[in-house]
């Protein structure tokens, strides 16, 4: 008989999440430009936050947030959370080897869904990895409102190998 055992909970190290937060919001500089930062990085989920300002307004007259902040933002949500799964995947290494692991992640599809317009002062954003496989990961990505309503969904595929 085969028992079913509970995944064995992973904790990032201070020195993985801090490389990790860095290279996201410093080095990739359209996500600095986007005003993305990184507020959780776990293995099941990472989350985010952007505060809206004039250079993210698609229609001047309501002050939207533009698609293509939208659209960005939660690709690059969904390949954060592509990384954070293979991180996961290889405690065994240490943490400045794990993140050598991600050069080749890339971008295979993405859609989203603009359910509501996107007004307000901030906005939070959600990603997490539905599979993982060796060779492509398949991610469900959130844009929500500083109430916590849901403005866009997102889906993605990424090579992740």
């Amino acid at each position: 008989m085969t028992r079913n055992t509970p995944p064995v909970a992973v904790e990032f190290e201070p020195e993985f999440f801090d490389a990790l937060k860095n290279l996201f919001e410093e080095k990739i500089v359209f996500n600095k430009v986007l005003g993305l930062q990184i507020t959780g990085i776990t293995p099941d989920k990472v989350t985010g936050r952007i505060d809206m300002k004039p250079d993210l307004v698609g229609h001047y007259q309501h002050g939207r947030v533009h698609g293509g902040v939208v659209s960005a933002s939660l690709d690059a949500m969904g390949g954060l959370a592509c990384v954070a799964a293979i991180g996961a995947r290889h405690m065994n290494e240490d943490p400045l080897q794990r993140l050598q692991r991600f050069a080749k992640l890339g971008t295979i599809d993405l859609r989203i869904d603009y359910l509501r317009p996107c007004v307000g002062e901030h906005f939070e954003l959600r990603a997490e990895v539905l599979r993982l496989g060796s060779r492509v990961a398949s991610t469900r990505m959130e844009f929500l409102g500083a109430d916590g309503k849901l403005l866009c969904a997102g889906s993605g595929a990424y090579i992740v190998s």
